[in-house]
């Protein structure tokens, strides 16, 4: 794959969006990055398979639904029943990815500890959906303990210690293998810096132990420090993984775009969005060479609970705003603008919001709220 190359996952564009009433005005910074022209033929139907999952699932994949026929875009969907019991991810669902290119997908619950193996890694492997990207950012009128976050966290999301190998060695004894590879963490380091170079962002930081594991990360390392070489107009640097979560904490605004192998980036990404406003407003997706799955940014949460689901009150912005990412991995970016506009004017605005931003709404109701603010 060309380094100029990289999937539209990486394309979302930065800009503002300005209302102007009688009363005044009112400016609200929308997180977007480079446009392009449209040409013939960019504005035909596009079929996205759609696999509500488990718990809030349903409701936050149902709100999708209704927000993309509100607003007319260009999209239908396949939908498929997955859930994370099943044994693994039913072939016809894989050939609707292949053929579609794009998914949209609510959580699937992973059994801990014994039981079946995790069906979202299934996904990721089956499709060499090599890298999760998770934005996490301040959005207007929401307010948190940091202000001016704005952090890009991508993950290696093929190998590590997700890789699944592990066996007992005698009773008692199990020995679990973490894989890193050297092609698997050039390609995350050129995904980033092309991101990064793509999207005019500043700083790419690797985030690693090997301090400890001096052959593995040591390894992930050594990639991200020969790609860097390639990019003398951004800044690189390196933080051990542990110092990275207490910087988090203290200091997010220092960091830019992050860099990570599997397990590390998954505890970044959660982190990050907590600090940011939550993981129920965090976007995020699955992006390979030739396919992209959008998802809730940040997994904690993406499945729910059974008091969220009878209520009926699980928060749609998380998936709302992935989906606006999936309309510019589309190329139908005024749609993306329309539909990010909207969901952040709610927010704004404060009136609707589920229990998790501080207030009682039930996720029909913020639907209809965004559905109102479509321009």
């Amino acid at each position: 794959m060309a380094w100029r190359c990289v999937p539209h996952l990486g394309h979302i564009l930065r800009g503002t969006y300005v209302s102007s009433s009688r009363l005044g005005s009112t400016s609200i910074d929308i997180p977007r990055w480079v446009t392009y022209m449209p040409r013939p033929g960019d504005g035909s139907p596009r079929p996205v398979t759609l696999i509500p999952g488990d718990g809030i699932g349903p409701l936050v994949t149902g709100a999708v639904k209704q927000v993309m026929e509100a607003m007319h875009a260009p999209v239908y969907f396949d939908t498929y029943e997955v859930h994370g019991y099943m044994t693994t991810v039913p072939a016809e669902v894989i050939e609707s990815i292949r053929r579609n290119k794009v998914c949209i997908k609510g959580g699937l619950e992973t059994p801990v500890g014994g039981g079946v193996s995790s069906l979202n890694v299934q996904l990721r492997k089956e499709l060499d959906l090599y890298a999760s990207l998770v934005n996490c950012f301040n959005l207007p009128g929401l307010p948190t303990r940091h202000e001016n976050v704005d952090i890009v966290v991508i993950r290696e999301n093929t190998e590590g210690e997700y890789s699944g190998l592990e066996h007992e060695v005698v009773p008692g004894v199990v020995e679990s293998l973490k894989v890193i590879t050297k092609f698997c963490s050039e390609r995350i380091a050129k995904y980033a810096f092309e991101y990064a170079y793509l999207n005019n962002r500043k700083k790419v930081t690797a985030v690693h132990k090997a301090n400890i594991m001096k052959l593995a990360d040591g390894l992930f390392l050594e990639s991200c420090r020969e790609v860097a070489t390639k990019y003398p107009g951004i800044k690189y640097n390196e933080i051990i993984v542990d110092n990275c979560c207490m910087q988090l904490v203290s200091k997010p605004e220092q960091f830019d775009v992050m860099v990570t192998p599997n397990l590390y980036g998954n505890l970044v990404a959660n982190t990050a969005a907590g600090i940011a406003g939550g993981t129920g407003v965090m976007p995020g997706g699955n992006v390979g060479q030739d396919h992209a799955v959008f998802e809730q940014g940040a997994s904690a949460g993406n499945v729910g609970n059974a008091k969220l689901v009878e209520q009926k009150k699980a928060n749609p912005v998380a998936l709302l705003l992935s989906s606006a990412m999936m309309l510019r991995h589309l190329q139908f970016p005024s749609f993306a603008d329309r539909l990010e506009t909207a969901v952040k004017r709610v927010i704004e605005e404060g009136k609707y919001r589920t229990k998790d931003l501080g207030g009682t709404s039930t996720t029909q109701e913020v639907v209809d709220a965004v559905i109102s603010r479509l321009d």
